[in-house]
């Protein structure tokens, strides 16, 4: 697999019923995870939305999560473009973006096994670039 460009929307606690609602209207398979699927059964937010990923038969693939409140969340700046792959050029893909604008999450290994990282580029877009890790 080389590279993957898709949006990820952010929601403020209603990430699972938008998702489901897309679900019907596009059709397709759905996947969520929450944070208590992602090993914090005792968060407040346990039923909140980590991840969800949504692939229609058409192949459009329409990602989102619940922002945590910590999180600015403003409706109509809720959506970040998302590079994802095990593509190695997107290390060059995220420093490139990042030149002028602000790194909100280092590219680094994280709880998941990937390597990812999130940004602000200098004309104010939000970009999250995961790099998907081999598995031996």
């Amino acid at each position: 697999m080389g590279s993957r460009l898709n949006p990820y929307l952010g929601y403020r606690g209603n990430a699972r019923q938008a998702m489901e609602f897309y679900q019907e209207v596009f059709g397709g398979e759905l996947e969520l995870g929450t944070v208590a699927d992602f090993g914090s059964p005792d968060s407040p937010r346990a039923d909140q939305v980590v991840h969800s990923r949504l692939d229609t038969p058409d192949g459009y693939s329409l990602m989102a999560w619940d922002v945590p409140e910590e999180v600015p969340h403003h409706p109509g700046t809720n959506v970040a473009v998302y590079l994802g792959g095990d593509d190695g050029g997107l290390r060059g893909h995220f420093a490139k973006l990042s030149a002028g604008g602000t790194v909100t999450t280092p590219l680094e290994k994280q709880s998941w096994g990937d390597e990812a990282g999130a940004l602000v580029d200098r004309f104010g877009i939000s970009w999250m670039v995961n790099i998907t890790q081999r598995q031996v």
